[in-house]
């Protein structure tokens, strides 16, 4: 029986949109295009078949719900989240919802293995394996290839998906996939594979939407299914008792913990080290650049033929934190700052040279025809000398790495729309 809820936090809630096997989704009047979603004690399988109450699983769901999506907004990804705003229900944009579930693998197992007999368990996908799954819990899901959802010709909050909008959908759900493998790979967790739903918001963009906890996935600590602590451990059981309830709650509440305990990966630092404080201006697009690539960054000043010993000072200096460090040398007419902090340091170096087209066609080659044994490299644009230092940075940093390929899907947005619209 439906209980209708009033008020959650601060939020006066509306209608019952709509209620499912584990969450219902309420109308916020004074807060228009926009709804709460509130989790439920409660655990299904099997579209339903299976279904125990599970006292404290909506306060879990919520909040490994909310920290997924926190990490998710941090890097870039469109999604409906909002915020959290009570222990069981978060606040997000209202979506009409696309009636397809977007599964994407990195190992071969569980009902892939039954529709691909002779593939072995744990074969793994590179690239991830991406499948679509129609939502239609009276014929179990069947999957959808991609062809018969853009010939189903959905219209979602006036959208039409089309072969755009699944591509779109197919990128950023493996987009998904892969940031929050990077995430469980830091808790030494592999994430074989997971589900997530897209929604369509009030002004007609696509974002990931929905919920996306301990049901939506599959994880193995250190790599192993043994050690499995998802909803797997649900649907494999026979007969369910209370303990094996509780085994599930657990393991529900390992993951959540997992994800509170994440340390923001800060560790690095990128030194904008210019020759001239009348570089400034050049350094100050570099560091915007950079900012925007969750880099954390120092601008400082020193000549390399004026002020040696000094350079070497500051070299010392970062050197002595001990964490990763990318020092962009600008220097114009005869760059000799590049290849002395090259020369004088194992971290990587990059030249930027500032100055118009006329000088930097003249001074560039002090940038490029360095001494031997040295490994600085050399770009001309602000945007790039932050994009090569992200790429570094990016090697162990999951935010970094994650906003970088954000970056590049908005590329393949940007573009494919306005082919798009020069093709109507």
């Amino acid at each position: 029986m439906t209980t209708t809820v009033k008020q959650v936090g601060d939020y006066k809630l509306g209608k019952l949109i709509i209620e499912g096997k584990t969450k219902q989704v309420y109308d916020v009047p004074t807060f228009p295009n926009h709804c709460i979603l509130l989790s439920k004690d409660r655990i299904t399988a099997g579209d339903g078949v299976k279904a125990h109450d599970l006292v404290g699983k909506s306060v879990i769901s919520n909040k490994t719900n909310g920290k997924v999506f926190e990490i998710l907004n941090k890097v870039g990804v469109r999604t409906s989240f909002l915020k959290v705003v009570a222990d069981n229900a978060f606040l997000s944009k209202k979506c009409e919802m696309i009636p397809i579930e977007w599964v994407t693998r990195r190992l071969a197992t569980g009902s892939f293995l039954k529709r691909h007999p002779g593939v072995k368990e744990g074969y793994r996908f590179n690239p991830p394996k991406h499948e679509t799954f129609i939502k239609d819990d009276a014929n179990h899901d069947p999957q959808w290839s991609e062809e018969q959802i853009i010939s189903a010709e959905f219209k979602v909050n006036g959208v039409i998906i089309g072969r755009h909008e699944v591509d779109i959908m197919t990128k950023t759900s493996i987009l998904v996939f892969e940031i929050l493998e990077k995430v469980w790979q830091t808790r030494n967790c592999a994430l074989i594979d997971m589900k997530i739903e897209f929604g369509v918001d009030s002004a007609g963009e696509i974002l990931v939407a929905d919920v996306i906890d301990s049901d939506s996935w599959r994880l193995w600590p250190s790599g192993d299914k043994r050690l499995m602590v998802d909803k797997q451990v649900y649907r494999n059981l026979s007969t369910v008792t209370d303990e094996d309830l509780d085994t599930v709650k657990r393991n529900f509440e390992w993951v959540a913990d997992q994800l509170d305990h994440l340390l923001p990966p800060n560790d690095h630092l990128v030194v904008i080290v210019m020759g001239s404080p009348t570089d400034k201006e050049h350094c100050n697009k570099i560091n915007y650049y950079c900012e925007d690539l969750g880099l954390n960054t120092e601008i400082r000043v020193t000549s390399a033929h004026k002020t040696t010993q000094y350079t070497l000072d500051i070299i010392s200096y970062y050197e002595g934190l001990n964490i990763p460090i990318i020092f962009i040398a600008v220097a114009g007419r005869s760059n000799g700052l590049g290849p002395v902090l090259s020369g004088n340091t194992d971290f990587p170096v990059i030249n930027c040279p500032p100055g118009s087209k006329d000088d930097l066609e003249r001074d560039i080659w002090s940038s490029l025809n360095v001494p031997s044994g040295l490994g600085c490299s050399t770009v001309i644009y602000p945007e790039t000398a932050a994009l090569v230092a992200a790429q570094s940075i990016a090697l162990h940093n999951y935010i970094v790495w994650s906003k970088l390929r954000v970056k590049r899907l908005g590329f393949f947005k940007s573009l494919t729309k306005c082919d798009k619209e020069l093709g109507k």
